[in-house]
């Protein structure tokens, strides 16, 4: 792996509150923060670079160019998202709507500093009451819902979008996510963990519901591993899993989600990413209650995580161009869907063209 690489990893190792032995030899700072914004790691990077000797860090102009850049994208960001996620679940409790957070800041409040990961979409799951809870958005607020995405509608609340979930996961592509989704909505009825957010509007705390561990476990693997296949991941979606595991290890059933991801061929690409995990990031490898993996594909994974083959928009938007680069991608992708998938890829194929008749205004931000 090139060097700017491997220190980009030391500093993301130290930045995370993990020791490292490696020696850096950083001279392209400029590349290095490219690949920090491009995985969401700004923040995690500038805690990095507090914990070198001073004669090692970026010229300071930069240095504080860049601090600049986490203050106002990423701290002052995470209090914005989360005065609205506090907000928006005090709308929905005072209508009787119980409000469960996915990712974002049930992810971001396991990180050391939850203020230096990255918050873009809000993602919520209202216990099966969604079409209910969109109605009476509309007629309440007068905001307008988005109902052509695949398993979520879109509304915007204050500066940020909402994905409201009526499935947890795409099940129009694999007929095994549609049986996964069974175990997710059953696991969906668990409203027993929560946190209380002080709503600054009325000076009152409210309650934002949280996934159980085993639900969380699940969904944030399926998830990632979804994103893998069809496109990328990035490094921060993986310490969302590492600081996840952390904190929750004694309360996942690892038995039980052992076997849920042996059933649904899942199982090399979670070996590879705990890999990743404890090689690359530093993790102890105990968290992860065992860590087996084919060491050249693991490499071949993080290759793709820190450099992705492919975009997710396509770099020319014009018809045949677009579908052309879809096609190559889909084809050079076929490693991964054989990872991450016991189904073949004409199967996925057809059944997304089949929902992209169904919606296709879903598709046309690819």
């Amino acid at each position: 792996m090139p060097s700017i690489k491997q220190d980009f990893l030391q500093l993301v190792k130290l930045g995370i509150g993990h020791s490292s032995t490696a020696t850096l030899s950083v001279n392209d700072w400029s590349a290095i923060e490219a690949l920090a914004t491009k995985q969401g790691l700004l923040g995690v990077l500038i805690d990095g670079i507090a914990q070198i000797p001073e004669v090692q860090r970026p010229p300071k102009q930069i240095l504080l160019m860049w601090i600049g850049e986490v203050m106002e994208g990423y701290e002052n960001r995470f209090l914005d998202y989360r005065s609205s996620l506090a907000e928006l679940a005090a709308f929905y409790n005072s209508h009787s709507f119980k409000m469960m957070v996915l990712k974002g800041y049930a992810c971001g409040m396991n990180w050391p500093r939850p203020e230096h990961r990255p918050y873009g979409d809000i993602d919520i799951w209202l216990f099966g009451e969604q079409k209910e809870a969109d109605a009476m958005m509309a007629s309440e607020k007068g905001i307008y819902i988005d109902k052509s995405h695949q398993h979520h509608t879109v509304f915007t609340w204050g500066d940020f979008s909402v994905e409201n979930h009526y499935d947890f996961g795409n099940v129009h592509h694999h007929k095994s996510s549609a049986k996964l989704e069974k175990v997710f909505k059953e696991l969906g009825k668990d409203d027993s963990h929560f946190v209380e957010l002080q709503v600054a509007s009325h000076g009152s705390a409210t309650k934002v519901y949280l996934p159980s561990p085993n639900l969380h476990a699940l969904f944030l693997l399926k998830h990632s591993m979804t994103d893998f296949a069809a496109f990328f991941v990035t490094l921060r979606q993986v310490l969302d899993w590492a600081f996840y595991v952390e904190k929750y290890s004694n309360e996942i059933d690892w038995d039980w989600l052992h076997g849920v991801i042996e059933q649904y061929h899942m199982t090399d690409f979670f070996n590879c990413i705990n890999a990743i995990c404890v090689e690359d990031l530093g993790f102890e490898a105990s968290i992860f209650h065992g860590v087996q993996f084919n060491p050249s594909l693991k490499e071949k994974i993080l290759e793709d995580i820190l450099e992705p083959e492919y975009s997710r928009v396509p770099p020319d938007r014009r018809f045949l161009p677009k579908t052309l680069y879809m096609y190559r991608r889909w084809k050079g992708n076929e490693w991964k869907h054989k990872l991450c998938y016991n189904e073949s890829m004409w199967s996925a194929f057809w059944s997304g063209m089949r929902n992209h008749l169904i919606k296709p205004e879903a598709f046309k931000s690819l």
